[in-house]
């Protein structure tokens, strides 16, 4: 392919050197600030939201693409107009935007797209890092909608750009592919959706008629859930039949109308993180961002990173500078999952950190005020790590402000069941299958089991149970097997029955679930049907009423004959 023919910016880019109008190609420029634009992207992302946020500054791209084709088409007297339809990349580097590199291609990697280019020092990647952090799609939203309509007005149709890796979450390097409309397979149109949108009314009206049908959907699914359930639930999904669970949900609530720190302790599984969004969502930070973090998770060495930022070239691989989490929660709230690992060094920095309200990240001098709600949890003792001298006294009373603790699973029998259902009709609706409710054996087997690792663990047994189900209900064999071997328990504080009254009421269930069929029944417990009719007078049972006699089929005067003894 020939060569493009140089594009010189000092004859290009024309100015007064003491101020005024700046000029590129004859048309009028403005000098911006890339933190400026960093900032735009993050008050567009908190207020709108990712996907509105991306949509608009896809469309400020490809806008500004389309006018730069359109503005040097006629600013350069062009040998061939080839070379105007490839100038897009030129042009990008040119206006300080991104560094553009050609992507060198082998015969092994195929057929070469529509268009193909690396990009380097992206301005986009850069500030997106600076004010948000790794992102987890690629981010270079304004400068791909720029090659996208640049290309599209220099082909007269639609050529759309997507961008395969970015810096942004992560990679060495931006890379884009371009391709006409019709060319991109159908897995790819998701991506191309942030194109449609012509103006703000039509960003504004997409937005609002997605939170109209997201509304939509979380009224159904309550309405599901609270008829699968049999009871109103909270709006975050959570299950209080138990007076220990409901004091723990009406503290969370009056905690959440103050900024005071709040540690939620109990064992691992029994929904701490539920309860510090339950706080979140009731406070007034619920506008902001809610970020959660494992401490466990988190290698020490990468811990003091993570929470608090660093600055460029801090340590191998500091490539940017790039704010922690407490920066990220800046005036929402952050939780602190298993804070009882967190190693004594990074004790003596978060107890600055709450003290002083300000961050300092790794390789800086300057400090950073931060407004954030913190919310912390553990599964283990405090005060005796604090003893073992393993947990700071100090921090200890610094986080436990406010102590929830959540009462384990198997103390919340009269949760369990309600819980359960509440679980499966997510598991039902999450993996598209039609169970309708438990078995009565299944449902007694679950009260059975002390479930150790808690709701965690019950969710994971109702999605085994609703994914392997044959029929319409969850059956005891569908649960895990230890689940299944689970014997009869007696609960704490509860006097032992006698074997005489477990008969009972074992059989009156038969009996009930029979529909008073009792010849079913002593089928079903394998005894004569004379031992049923004398247990059944000893418990104090009516007597079953006779069948109609010939007189009355016949007569169908109504009149019951006389009791069978």
């Amino acid at each position: 392919m020939e060569p493009l023919p140089p594009l010189d910016l000092r004859e290009l880019l024309t100015f007064d050197p003491h101020g005024g109008l700046i000029h590129f190609a004859g048309q009028r420029v403005l000098l911006w600030d890339p933190v400026a634009m960093g900032l735009l992207r993050k008050e567009l992302i908190e207020t709108l939201g990712v996907t509105a946020a991306r949509g608009l500054l896809t469309r400020l791209g490809f806008a500004h693409g389309w006018r730069t084709a359109e503005t040097m088409k006629g600013a350069i007297p062009w040998t061939d107009e080839s070379h105007w339809r490839r100038s897009g990349g030129r042009l990008h580097t040119l206006q300080g935007l991104v560094v553009l590199e050609p992507v060198e291609r082998r015969e092994e990697d195929g057929p070469a797209p529509f268009a193909e280019a690396l990009w380097r020092d992206s301005y986009e990647a850069e500030q997106h890092l600076l004010h948000l952090g790794t992102a987890e799609e690629p981010v270079c939203w304004s400068l791909t909608g720029f090659a996208s309509g640049y290309m599209s007005y220099t082909n007269g149709k639609p050529i759309y750009c997507i961008e395969t890796r970015c810096v942004g979450k992560g990679d060495p390097v931006c890379q884009i592919i371009g391709k006409p409309e019709e060319e991109w397979r159908p897995e790819c149109r998701q991506a191309l959706r942030f194109y449609e949108t012509q103006c703000m009314e039509g960003m504004l009206a997409q937005v609002t008629n997605a939170l109209k049908e997201a509304e939509r959907e979380l009224r159904a699914r309550r309405q599901t859930l609270a008829r699968v359930s049999g009871v109103k639930e909270d709006p975050l999904g959570m299950v209080a039949r138990t007076e220990a669970m409901k004091r723990v949900l009406d503290l969370s609530r009056r905690a959440a109308r103050v900024d005071s720190t709040v540690l939620i302790t109990g064992e691992s599984g029994v929904g701490k993180e539920r309860i510090a969004r339950l706080i979140h969502e009731e406070s007034g930070r619920a506008h902001k961002a809610f970020i959660a973090v494992n401490c466990a998770a988190v290698t020490e060495s990468l811990l003091e990173s993570e929470l608090f930022g660093h600055a460029r070239g801090a340590f191998t691989g500091a490539t940017h500078d790039r704010p922690g989490l407490f920066e990220a929660a800046h005036g929402g709230t952050l939780f602190l999952d298993e804070v009882g690992e967190v190693p004594p060094a990074m004790q003596a920095r978060l107890l600055r950190v709450l003290q002083e309200r300000e961050v300092r990240r790794v390789g800086e001098n300057v400090n950073r005020k931060v407004d954030v709600r913190l919310v912390a949890a553990t599964n283990r003792q405090l005060s005796a790590e604090v003893t073992a001298g393993r947990f700071r006294q100090d921090l200890y009373y610094r986080l436990r402000v406010i102590e929830l603790k959540v009462p384990p699973l198997r103390e919340r029998r009269d949760d369990l069941l309600p819980l359960a259902r509440l679980l499966l009709a997510e598991a039902t609706e999450r993996l598209g299958r039609r169970v309708t409710g438990l078995s009565p054996e299944a449902a007694e087997q679950l009260l059975r089991y002390e479930w150790p690792g808690n709701v965690r663990e019950l969710g994971n047994a109702i999605e085994r149970a609703v994914a392997l189900c044959e029929g319409s209900r969850v059956e005891k064999e569908d649960l895990p097997e230890e689940v299944r071997a689970a014997p009869p328990s007696i609960l704490p504080g509860e006097q032992p029955r006698t074997l005489e009254a477990m008969e009972r009421e074992y059989v009156l269930a038969v009996l009930a679930r029979n529909g008073g069929n009792r010849a079913r029944t002593a089928e079903q417990l394998d005894i004569g049907i004379a031992t049923l009719y004398r247990k059944l007078k000893q418990y104090g049972e009516p007597p079953e009423p006779p069948p109609p006699g010939p007189r009355e089929l016949s007569s169908g005067s109504g009149r019951s004959g006389a009791p069978r003894r």
